[in-house]
């Protein structure tokens, strides 16, 4: 039941948990909790076989809207993203239409309840909301900036930026490539982050969490997908003694991931996607993260992997790639290391000598404690009820005009 007496917000989004303790990217739902103190706020979403059409999560309001007649169907967004869900069955892409369909009626139905709209991601949630006249905010997290920019999606993603009341963006990286393709547009930069609470090394910490003994453990959490880079991380590992790689994640290239590990059988693990609740213990139990995303063949890049916060929060040292808004976080060799994307010695190098220089390695916990402080998400929920109260007050005043 609404607040009558906060504003109405709602959040849209193509990526979020099914369920409680789902093993989805959660940061939309992290975000919308930390809103909720000023805001009345309700997350629309695609429906999943085996989730809720309604439910409230972790204190947050969720409808979740089916796209498709027969709803086992209803595969295109989970697990995972929409783009690698279209790689894995080609035949997904029919649902695309559906999708987009769907989210207008089910927005002409409820967006009279609301005053504002957080848009996640430009397609096709903020393409769609640029149909409606509720004033809206939208945030480019990462491929919907860089893909599909011909065309009728072009010009639909122009239009979307052009009536948006605000424009976000994860990274610099993001916002210098956002003012390359669309040069009217002003934007901010505000990433995603971690709880940081619930990433503890002194709370989560297991001792001998994977049956290691006397290895290093070198993780790796995130989706299996070319941009990634985890093939490059399996292959570092023929340069690495006395450690296990422990990669948690699944996605399209899965299979074939694990047909290139078959070399390194007793070097490496796959776990499958964990729990975040689980995550926190196997960040603290671990003894490096590193991140290997790439510049796939079409050019793109990641916007700022949350993973790495979460690490940091967890006193988990980061080996990562120059790719994407990766350096706009770390920098080299202060609150993490820097590697050149695909280059497999660089990524050894870097890993062996966080495993074995105890004194850089401290350095780089601390100074990533530090770092991940500005990227909790009661810091990060502050800055957008900042530009949304903005918004409304805007709203207010030429609606009063208008009376």
């Amino acid at each position: 039941m609404m607040d009558k007496k906060k504003k109405r917000l709602l959040v849209t989004a193509s990526t979020f948990p099914r369920w409680e303790g789902d093993t989805e990217p959660r940061f939309v739902l992290d975000l919308s909790k930390h809103m909720t103190d000023e805001f009345d706020v309700t997350v629309l979403a695609p429906a999943a076989p085996g989730a809720k059409e309604q439910e409230i999560l972790e204190g947050v309001n969720v409808i979740r809207y089916h796209y498709f007649p027969v709803h086992k169907w209803e595969t295109l967004c989970y697990p995972g993203a929409i783009v690698p869900r279209i790689k894995e069955k080609k035949i997904r892409i029919l649902l695309v239409p559906f999708l987009f369909v769907s989210l207008y009626i089910h927005l002409f139905k409820i967006l009279p309840d609301y005053d504002v709209v957080h848009a996640h991601w430009l397609i096709p949630q903020g393409i769609v909301q640029s149909f409606f006249k509720t004033p809206y905010i939208v945030t480019g997290h990462g491929g919907d900036i860089s893909s599909m920019n011909g065309g009728i999606v072009g010009k639909l993603k122009k239009k979307c930026l052009k009536k948006a009341k605000a424009v976000i963006v994860v990274s610099e990286y993001k916002q210098r490539e956002l003012k390359e393709k669309f040069p009217f547009v002003r934007s901010s930069i505000i990433s995603m982050g971690a709880n940081i609470d619930n990433f503890n090394k002194k709370k989560n910490y297991v001792s001998n969490y994977w049956r290691q003994g006397s290895n290093k453990i070198i993780l790796y959490v995130g989706r299996l997908a070319e941009i990634k880079g985890v093939s490059y991380l399996l292959e570092a590992m023929d340069y690495i003694e006395n450690a296990k790689l422990i990669i948690v994640g699944d996605g399209p290239d899965k299979d074939k991931l694990k047909n290139t590990s078959k070399k390194y059988a007793d070097k490496c693990e796959f776990v499958g996607s964990k729990p975040h609740k689980e995550l926190s213990k196997i960040y603290a139990s671990a003894d490096v993260l590193v991140v290997p995303s790439i510049i796939d063949e079409k050019g793109a890049q990641e916007g700022l992997p949350t993973v790495i916060f979460e690490a940091m929060a967890s006193e988990l040292p980061v080996v990562a790639t120059r790719t994407g808004g990766i350096p706009d976080l770390i920098i080299d060799r202060k609150n993490g290391l820097l590697c050149e994307q695909k280059n497999i010695i660089q990524i050894a190098e870097c890993i062996r000598e966080i495993l074995n220089d105890k004194e850089l390695r401290n350095r780089i916990i601390s100074e990533g404690l530090k770092t991940v402080e500005n990227y909790d998400y009661k810091n990060i929920a502050r800055r957008y009820k900042k530009i949304l109260d903005g918004i409304q007050k805007i709203r207010g005043v030429l609606d009063e005009q208008d009376t």
